[in-house]
């Protein structure tokens, strides 16, 4: 496939300051330009990784796939022709606007926009956190994730899997249906989930400490209105996180510890556990809906469900003991 991950995401909106505000102080991105119509962010070396655009209509967003070279970019838009959707070369001007060498645009199923670049440029001064953490986990596994509401994912399951190439990490039929789907060894970069509507559910960014998403759940709970998902964990992607509401009404997921998948290498399986093996109540769920993802955590802590701690080398120190657990596990 030639989508090797999320590189961009673009939001429009007209309250610029709280989303600043909001994007530095409460997830931690750089804001790199300071004009009447945009703000840019950086999370890593990159130019720019997400923009709030003041020109787009609220609600307007686009999001930005990056591709190795032009030989992948014109494979992607002659694949996407042959399956009836139609691709625009987007002008070299936009291109600047995105800090890309070239890009096209197109719209899944749902209506989405989606773009799709390589090239994209790299700054010349080192990344500064808009709050003190250690930084994002980016670079090959993209910017983090995307998480869609749709009406029926049969409209949009073939589109990103036939179509644009994305492998199948798992599913969930249970409290509601979603699948997870990746394009690199990040668990998911894209994720649908039926709720019988078209919007944005959430954006991931993924930290490199726990202590950061700790400390910035303690800056959550300072507004505690502003807090969609309490800070719980994932037991398919291993993700310990909390969700934001963010100004525009969607959510942004703030994570550590996510699993890696082989691409090309991998079989879905589906995931019954729940949603989460513990904590992450979804103030936004339908009450019923919610009393069954409830259920299904108590039924996991009951069966004795463990996931293990995905951590890159370097971040961990052993520690004295066994585990029995673990060791169990390893053995069968």
């Amino acid at each position: 496939m030639e989508i090797q991950g999320l590189g961009y995401v673009g939001i429009g909106a007209s309250n610029l300051s709280d989303w600043s505000d909001f994007v530095t102080g409460w997830v931690g991105m750089q804001m790199v330009e300071h004009g009447n119509a945009s703000r840019s962010f950086r999370m890593d070396d990159r130019k720019q990784r997400f923009v709030i655009d003041r020109s787009l209509a609220d609600g307007e967003r686009y999001f930005g796939w990056e591709v190795a070279d032009a030989t992948a970019l014109h494979a992607l838009a002659a694949r996407l022709e042959a399956a009836g959707v139609p691709v625009r070369q987007e002008s070299r001007s936009l291109a600047d606007q995105r800090f890309v060498k070239a890009l096209i645009s197109f719209s899944d199923p749902g209506g989405n926009r989606l773009e799709a670049f390589h090239g994209p440029a790299v700054a010349d001064t080192a990344f500064v956190p808009g709050r003190t953490h250690s930084g994002f986990r980016t670079g090959a596994l993209g910017m983090g994730h995307a998480v869609f509401h749709v009406k029926n994912i049969d409209d949009l399951y073939g589109f990103y899997h036939d179509v644009l190439g994305f492998g199948v990490s798992d599913y969930i039929t249970k409290p509601f249906r979603a699948y997870f789907m990746h394009a690199n060894p990040r668990h998911h970069s894209v994720a649908l989930i039926e709720t019988g509507r078209a919007d944005l559910h959430h954006l991931m960014v993924e930290y490199y400490s726990l202590d950061d998403v700790g400390q910035g759940y303690d800056i959550a709970l300072g507004e505690p209105e502003k807090i969609a998902t309490t800070l719980g964990r994932h037991p398919n992607d291993a993700v310990t996180s909390y969700y934001l509401r963010s100004p525009s009404g969607f959510m942004v997921e703030c994570g550590w510890g996510g699993k890696d998948v082989t691409p090309g290498n991998w079989q879905a399986t589906e995931v019954t556990v729940g949603p989460s093996l513990w904590g992450h109540e979804r103030a936004w769920l339908p009450p019923e809906q919610r009393d069954a993802a409830r259920a299904m955590k108590l039924k996991a802590a009951a069966d004795g469900q463990r996931v293990p701690v995905q951590v890159i080398e370097g971040n961990y120190q052993k520690i004295s003991g066994v585990c029995p657990w673990w060791d169990a596990t390893r053995a069968a």
